[in-house]
């Protein structure tokens, strides 16, 4: 592959090593991306977070194969979603003031869409939010959400989020997990100049 014609992408994997299941060890999981024939492939946390370069593709096709690698290297069904890292900090560009991830008294996330629903289909399959205690605002293809910790279990989307028939249709990362990725590209970004 031509590194001109390369772009860079973060992959997430839902449900990678999370209390116990799905276990499948960074290394290996960087291996099956080389497989793939992607370049520059950084593992991010232990939770598929993905950072690799590859020429010019359709996300869809990414996705579809990343999982069928994964099906076919580890026997996990697991649902993934491709994002190219110039749109992921074009979406952050647009965070909503009160998404700050520096604000320790809430819980700040991104939703990513696994499937072919609108961010807007979405939220109106989990409903309104809890007034007072969770906030969220759609940003092209993300959500931007955000919750008190103090009344988490009370919040309306921490509880539907998790419910089957919506759980399975998104991936969902927190503000930390967020800027530690465009960190890594930034550090990347520094050796490269």
């Amino acid at each position: 592959m031509e590194q001109a014609c390369m772009k860079r992408y973060v992959a997430l994997l839902r449900g990678i090593n999370l209390g116990g299941k799905n276990k499948i060890l960074m290394h290996d999981l960087q291996k099956a991306f080389f497989d793939l024939g992607f370049a520059e492939v950084e593992t991010i946390l232990n939770s598929g977070n993905i950072l690799f370069s590859a020429s010019s593709a359709s996300r869809k096709q990414m996705s579809r194969q990343i999982a069928e690698k994964v099906q076919d290297a580890f026997g996990y069904a697991i649902p993934v979603s491709v994002v190219e890292f110039g749109h992921l900090q074009h979406v952050l560009d647009h965070a909503p003031s009160w998404w700050d991830t520096d604000d320790k008294s809430r819980y700040h996330n991104l939703i990513f869409i696994l499937t072919d629903d609108s961010p807007q289909a979405i939220c109106q399959l989990v409903g309104e939010p809890s007034e007072g205690k969770e906030k969220i605002e759609v940003f092209e293809d993300v959500i931007f959400w955000s919750y008190d910790l103090g009344c988490y279990q009370k919040c309306s989307w921490w509880n539907r989020t998790a419910a089957k028939g919506i759980a399975e249709k998104l991936t969902i990362r927190t503000g930390n997990t967020i800027q530690k990725i465009c960190r890594k590209q930034g550090k990347r970004n520094e050796k490269v100049v």
